[in-house]
């Protein structure tokens, strides 16, 4: 075996580079700040309750002055908010007018939060949300749409069912929301993705945003017996990320990786699975297109199995050739021209059909074949210890000597001096199914891919981008019906 360590990489901004996002922005502001394109207002649609409409709006405003950095004796992970508006780094304004508002009655809410959580329930619940964006839709020309949880809703959406068994429940469903804080105990419908999917008819992206964001003092208990309320995210980092959502979701670009120009132009693709709500039918395959921007792009796939041999989830050689070649069309429309590489991350192992249809795809569209990389990302069993208090650095990698590789993307980290989790930290497993690249070229790819998240200003992520949304773009596209419209881009599904 053979561990070695790579360097955080550094992401590009508006005029210089680093490897922290909320140094990059506050010191070079946003990659597209120049471009006459780039976003100088954002029209913020928001949807709430007179109480939340007007709470997201006054913090808003507070934050456009800045939030003072959170006391530590670690000031590069918890930074200040600098402010945002003409003049500063951070140039985009937030239009924030009554006429781009829409208040629902509290009343609505308390009524249909009295009994059980039920989909009927949330289903009418979705529907007072969307029969006011369907009107700011007509009648605005909002950017982005706010939905302004009450608290009330909150508390509904936490209720036990006594009736669930958490045992069969996938965990990557109940960690990827309990982390958004939007829904813990599992559901047959999660009014969070229901939501963003039938918004997308409307045409603008949404940003759901909870009272705990603007008011701490709106925080759900913890299941501790002290009955202490759960951990909040400092004020600065709150406004971090919900400004950086905003300017990304209004068309911005806010950083992008940095790429050498002697290496070859490169489509990344994530592809990942989901059941249909119903959980009738197979999985089926999403996928998320991207390039060093960051630009990504939604597809819908056809079915999956569950092999026989392995029980892994795999595709046919005609559904992994169709979904290639959807992907090179779209990446052909939006950059005129085909990728010279293409790199394919799975949540399961690449098998003979999968790779078959993929290079069918690439030699169909005059792509080397010899410039794929076939990747499958999950998480490694195998752990590492330092002999020091904190956990392994984040960019350790072990070569085990067998097929699979390790790759730490969370764990201790220099620019903090802290490991900045909570937990014992679990690395990545990483398995070259068939590629081009050397093993330790692909993990640094998959350290880089990690930063690209515009949810989370912390550049700590743990899956690279193409997998964190391909799953994202699968929990939403599960509530579009087959032949209905979606959107191509990820902006609607963050």
């Amino acid at each position: 075996m053979k561990t070695d360590f790579f360097h955080e990489p550094e992401l590009e901004f508006g005029t210089g580079r680093h490897i922290d996002i909320k140094f990059g922005l506050m010191n070079y502001g946003p990659f597209d700040f120049d471009s006459s394109l780039a976003r100088k207002e954002i029209r913020l649609g928001i949807v709430g309750t007179p109480e939340t409409i007007e709470g997201v709006a006054a913090w808003l405003e507070k934050c456009r002055s800045g939030i003072p950095a959170k006391p530590s004796k670690r000031p590069n992970l918890f930074p200040g908010f600098p402010g945002f508006g003409a003049g500063m780094q951070l140039c985009a304004d937030f239009v924030l007018d009554s006429q781009l508002q829409r208040a629902i009655p509290q009343k609505n809410f308390d009524e249909l939060c009295q009994g059980p959580k039920t989909d009927e329930a949330l289903l009418k619940i979705a529907q007072l949300y969307l029969d006011e964006l369907e009107y700011l839709s007509e009648k605005t020309t909002a950017d982005v749409f706010v939905c302004a949880f009450p608290f009330v809703l909150v508390q509904f959406l936490e209720q036990e069912e006594d009736e669930v068994d958490e045992d069969e429940v996938d965990n990557d469903t109940i960690n990827q929301y309990s982390e958004q804080g939007i829904v813990i105990i599992p559901s047959k419908l999660i009014l969070h993705d229901h939501l963003k999917a039938q918004a997308m008819r409307f045409g603008k992206p949404t940003q759901i945003i909870r009272p705990s964001t603007y008011d701490e003092q709106k925080r759900l208990n913890s299941k501790k017996a002290s009955g202490e309320k759960r951990q909040l995210q400092d004020e600065a980092t709150r406004a971090w990320n919900l400004y950086t959502a905003l300017y990304y979701k209004a068309g911005g670009t806010p950083w992008r990786l940095v790429r050498n120009l002697s290496e070859f132009p490169t489509c990344y693709i994530g592809v990942s699975f989901y059941k249909t709500p119903d959980e009738t039918k197979l999985l089926t395959s999403t996928a998320q297109v991207f390039n060093e921007r960051g630009e990504g792009v939604v597809l819908r796939g056809g079915t999956a199995q569950i092999s026989k041999d392995d029980k892994q989830i795999h595709l046919s050689a005609e559904d992994a050739y169709n979904l290639l070649k959807n992907a090179l069309q779209i990446y052909r429309r939006e950059h005129k021209n085909f990728p010279a590489r293409i790199v394919i991350h799975k949540s399961s192992k690449h098998n003979a059909d999968e790779i078959n249809g993929f290079e069918n795809a690439m030699q169909d569209h005059s792509i080397e074949y010899e410039l794929a990389d076939f990747v499958s990302v999950t998480n490694s069993s195998t752990r590492l210890f330092r002999g020091n208090l904190y956990p392994p650095l984040r960019g350790t990698f072990l070569d085990t000597g067998e097929e699979s590789f390790v790759l730490y993307t969370k764990g201790s980290v220099d620019f903090f001096s802290a490991y900045p989790g909570m937990y014992v930290p679990r690395p990545l497993g990483i398995r070259c199914d068939q590629v081009a690249a050397t093993p330790a070229y692909l993990a640094q790819e998959i350290l880089a891919l990690t930063k690209m998240n515009w949810n989370n200003t912390q550049f700590d992520g743990k899956e690279p981008i193409t997998l964190r949304c391909a799953r994202q773009v699968g929990q939403i596209l599960k509530y579009v019906g087959k032949n209905d419209h979606y959107q191509p881009y990820y902006r609607f599904y963050m």
